[in-house]
Parts: structure tokens; C-alpha cells; sequence
């Protein structure tokens, strides 16, 4: 499975819907907390993982 753009967005989306969606679910914490503090979170947390294994994923491409 080779991982364009379009792969990479749509599984990241997924993940966190997920996640979020299982949360939500769960009654762990308010849906506004949720929504307005976890989610963003992830979002963030997520862009920057992926960005570290973009950039190791390259690194091991050339070596």
C-alpha cells in the first residue's frame, strides 16, 4: 500500500474520529470538553507524530 496524501489524510481523520467517537460514547467527560479541548489536541499531537515519522521515513528511504 503505498501512502499519498489522500491515504495519509483519510486515515488520519479516521483515527481521531475514532477516538473522539469513542470517547464520546464512553460518557468519559462532557461532549463539550471533547470536543473543544481533547479533539484539538489530538489534532495537534497527531500533525506533529506525523510529521517526525514523515521525516524519519525519508531519512530511512536515503540510507
Amino acid at each position: 500500500m503505498e501512502f499519498n496524501e489522500l491515504t495519509t489524510a483519510v486515515a488520519f481523520i479516521g483515527l481521531i474520529a475514532v477516538g473522539v467517537g469513542g470517547m464520546i460514547a464512553s460518557d468519559m467527560m462532557a461532549t463539550d470538553t471533547i470536543l473543544m479541548m481533547v479533539a484539538p489536541s489530538m489534532i495537534v499531537f497527531g500533525a506533529i507524530m506525523l510529521g517526525i515519522g514523515v521525516q524519519y521515513g525519508e531519512y530511512r528511504a536515503m540510507n
